[in-house]
């Protein structure tokens, strides 16, 4: 019982926060799978790898995020501006993450994409909970 009331109180304080990085997951998920496809099978460059996959994890985010986690669904094609925005940012930075651990320190392509994702992962979520994301306030409120 006790147990189930902290659950509880835990998921409710934190509620965006898990599905945000259960939403992250999924998008962060296909954003590697498609870079490593295409470096590994298409053998395409690591950089424009990067900028394909990230895209295609920008649109599943916003789409995942706007849906089921924020739900917030008006001035849908501001919002997504914004968020592009801000995938695009973190696409330069996850570039030259990749640029500094393949081209400069010699690390595994692989490897280099997991950090990328990680350290960009963390940026996102804060500027898009506090400016993508964040209520519109009600006039009179």
């Amino acid at each position: 019982m006790v147990y189930n009331s902290i659950v509880q109180r835990f998921y409710k304080k934190f509620r965006d926060l898990i599905l945000y990085g259960i939403i992250g997951s999924c998008s962060s998920g296909l954003d590697f799978l498609l870079y490593t496809l295409f470096v590994t099978v298409f053998g395409w460059h690591y950089i424009l790898s990067n900028c394909i996959s990230v895209l295609g994890g920008i649109i599943t985010s916003f789409t995942l995020n706007r849906n089921y986690n924020f739900k917030v669904k008006d001035k849908t094609k501001r919002r997504f501006s914004i968020f592009l925005t801000v995938g695009l940012c973190g696409m330069l930075l996850s570039s030259l993450i990749l640029w500094v651990c393949i081209s400069q320190l010699s690390m595994n392509k692989i490897l280099s994409k997991l950090l990328s994702i990680v350290l960009v992962v963390v940026v996102q979520f804060l500027i898009n909970k506090y400016v993508t994301f964040k209520p519109t306030k009600i006039k009179g409120e």
